[in-house]
């Protein structure tokens, strides 16, 4: 079949029956497969004739076939791509000058990304005008003519147009715009997804300018729960006019959705900016929003974002406290220790009303406008009144322990347009690099367990390690808690009495549909259950978290499209057998390298059980095992073949090592080394499927956290779908894309 016809609409895949007039013919078709795939390729080897001096045989491949060979104590290791892929396709030429597909191996050991592919080096074009290029360019036309669409049907920014100083521009040093204009065109030619918009006055000058990173767009829905507009850098007088949209991931760390530089802070501004980041999330609202007491920001918001709660950053308003009260000065201490009483002790509304107007008779200050306007606004900011709200770290008491904090040591008073539009890229690779370390040390350390508790067992390996930590202080923490019950019934009312301190609860417990509720209100506004409900339900009988109350946002599957669900004890499960294998593994390695006839029924018993597993699974899912499980274990059969080869001689299965016994063919023994074991023997019934795991004591911290470098690439895929990560241009994102899950 000749290649001329392939280029069609659809690109069909290697196959005997191709045939091309060229090797580089044949390696333009890989291309335009690998393309339409989602993967790059590269020339992996040619050769001449000896005779002739043409070329008679080629071999093309994935980008990320083979492996690393950097050695990884160079001094500036360079990120490879490589990890193992076999994907390739091999040529032959025939004795008519013909080319033919030799082999093709089409299956890959990672995630393909079709629709990025033009980011890979082997596609991109060096033609400006290419079609590539203009299809980018309607693309992003046709997203800047919904842009302006989605504004022409708002009619809340026609109303405040009219109310607004329509000659407002944004102030900016001679040049800087036109920085900016080159960081978008830059951030936009490395991911088309990459989002910006600006808002120009009657003279065409610049007035409000915003823009988000294709990241902070593709995880926004994953976290859509609770957002802050941080404007702090604008109403503080800081150089430049910055404000920032920011969320946080699942490990407790700070997402940048999205940046802005507005001339002022009027209704309009704050709506125009509201609506743009609303349009760049495609048009989805957070539940909870959380920003500065500020008139025009509430305003906004309501015409904006109707379903959206809007609520204040509490370290806001405890900021304005000495600038508004600055004459109770020689009062503040009294009166900060009244006023949080009433902020933070009072548990129900009736509690805060009358804590709220007795602090105010007593300092005299019921008709003080600012106090008047905080009691107006208090269902806004005071944490009795939102009970039923989670904010996932980003509300705070202090600026300094606030996420948003994070951001001051990129941003400075004196710091200028230009120095942060150089710092954008920094602070995005910072973000990606710690979220990637967080999401590596999630699949390669395990906690400690720091007691017997069932519910610490069970969250183990579910909640993310930063979540994990917080929850083993609730449990740790329902020691000092002692329960009375107050009634029976369908739904059981408990007194609980937490001596650590000091105060009482009210626990509600329903055996029928798993419901539990404590005054507290810490799984609202914290997302995990408390010690008082956790000390309530250990008393009851039950001795895991409902998985009602297992949020899918705070667990190592929060980018999972699919929710966790009843699928919770199947991931507990698989990470449980992983962790047991790669632990015995490396005792089975330790007595494997002693000798080399060891290293012989080592080697064979690995290749064999693979082989098993391989069948089974294969049986059992209808899929192929992991690739890159199977490009590992493939290594090591070929090198067990060829050293068999070269030694001319099998390995003795009877071989005794010490006084340690190990056996081939259907059981893999290996000997337990911990103290107080020496010459003990555990059997794997791998042939009757019997979990090993089960023989072991899982508490045991040193069971988890041993898992050798070598055994890295090999973690199972526990939550399926994860989102890709269009941004693969930053060092981070990249040592991100090097460490997902292999598929």
């Amino acid at each position: 079949m000749d290649s001329s016809v392939l280029m069609g609409s659809t690109i069909l895949e290697p196959s005997a029956d191709l045939e091309f007039e060229s090797h580089e013919a044949a390696y333009a078709f890989y291309k335009e497969y690998a393309k339409s795939a989602g993967f790059g390729t590269a020339k992996l080897s040619s050769r001449r004739s000896r005779a002739s001096k043409e070329f008679i045989d080629a071999k093309f491949s994935c980008i990320r076939y083979g492996n690393k060979q950097q050695s990884d104590d160079a001094i500036n290791p360079r990120p490879s791509p490589k990890i193992g892929c076999k994907a390739s396709m091999h040529v032959k030429r025939r004795q008519d000058g013909k080319w033919y597909v030799y082999s093709f191996v089409k299956e890959h050991n990672h995630e393909l990304l079709p629709d990025q592919a033009h980011f890979f080096r082997s596609h991109r074009s060096s033609d400006p005008l290419s079609n590539d290029v203009r299809m980018r360019r309607r693309k992003n036309s046709t997203g800047v003519s919904k842009l302006f669409s989605a504004y022409q049907n708002v009619d809340c920014l026609e109303n405040f147009m009219k109310h607004h100083d329509k000659g407002q521009s944004l102030v900016l040093e001679a040049g800087h715009a036109q920085l900016l204009l080159e960081l978008f065109m830059h951030m936009q030619e490395e991911n088309p997804k990459f989002f910006y918009a600006v808002d120009l006055n009657e003279e065409h000058r610049l007035r409000n300018v915003f823009w988000v990173d294709a990241k902070g767009l593709e995880d926004f829905p994953f976290f859509a729960d609770v957002v802050s507009l941080d404007t702090t850098y604008f109403t503080s007088k800081y150089k430049i006019p910055l404000v920032l949209v920011i969320g946080v991931n699942h490990h407790i760390q700070p997402k940048l959705l999205g940046c802005a530089l507005i001339a002022d802070e009027t209704i309009y501004t704050f709506a125009w900016l509201l609506q743009t980041w609303f349009i760049a999330m495609g048009e989805r609202a957070p539940q909870v929003i959380l920003t500065d007491q500020n008139e025009a920001i509430k305003a906004a918001v309501a015409a904006v974002l109707p379903e959206t709660r809007h609520c204040f950053c509490l370290w806001h308003v405890l900021e304005k406290i000495p600038k508004h009260l600055q004459f109770l000065c020689s009062w503040h201490d009294s009166f900060m220790e009244k006023f949080n009483k009433c902020i933070y002790k009072s548990w129900t509304e009736e509690e805060f009303e009358k804590r709220w107007w007795k602090l105010v008779d007593r300092f005299n200050i019921r008709d003080d406008e600012w106090v008047q306007s905080l009691y107006d606004d208090r269902s806004c900011w005071v944490p009795t009144f939102q009970r039923d709200i989670s904010f996932a770290g980003l509300s705070t008491s202090s600026r300094s322990d606030s996420l948003n904090s994070l951001f001051d040591n990129y941003v400075r008073i004196d710091t200028s347009l230009k120095e942060f539009i150089e710092q954008y890229r920094v602070i995005l690779e910072d973000r990606h690099e710690e979220e990637a370390k967080a999401n590596f040390d999630a699949w390669h350390e395990t906690p400690e367990l720091k007691s017997p508790s069932p519910f610490e067992k069970q969250m183990l390996l579910v909640y993310t390690h930063e979540i994990y930590r917080k929850f083993q202080v609730e449990v740790l923490g329902a020691a000092a808690c002692h329960l009375k019950k107050e009634n029976d019934g369908l739904t059981a009312a408990y007194t609980v009495k937490d001596f650590e301190n000091n105060q009482s609860y009210m626990v509600e417990w329903n055996t029928s549909n798993s419901d539990i509720s404590c005054s507290c209100r810490s799984f609202e506004y914290k997302g995990y259950l408390c010690r008082h409900a956790i000390v309530v339900l250990q008393m009851s009988g039950v001795f895991s978290i409902p998985p009602k109350y297992i949020l899918q946002r705070w667990t190592n599957a929060a980018l999972s499209r699919h929710p966790i669900g009843e699928k919770l004890e199947e991931v507990q499960s698989k990470v449980r057998r992983f962790n047991d294998l790669c632990r015995r593994a490396i005792i089975l390695g330790e007595e494997g390298s002693l000798s080399q006839e060891s290293y012989f029924i080592a080697l064979g018993a690995i290749t064999d059980a693979f082989k098993r597993c391989a069948n089974l699974n294969s049986v059992e899912n209808d899929m192929r095992p992991d690739a890159s499980a199977t490009h590992v274990v493939s290594n090591v059969e070929e090198e067990y073949q060829s050293i068999i080869a070269s030694n001319n001689k099998a390995p003795d299965p009877k071989l005794n090592t010490g006084n340690k016994a190990v056996r081939t063919g259907r059981d893999i023994v290996n000997t337990e080394n911990g103290e107080g074991n020496q010459g003990k023997v555990l059997q794997l019934e791998l042939a009757n499927g019997k979990d090993a795991f089960q023989q072991m004591d899982l508490t045991d911290p040193r069971s988890h956290n041993i898992i050798p470098m070598q055994f890295h690439s090999m973690v199972p895929t526990l939550f399926h779908n994860v989102s890709s990560t269009p941004f693969h241009h930053t060092a981070a994102s990249a040592h991100l894309h090097d460490n997902r899950l292999p598929r």
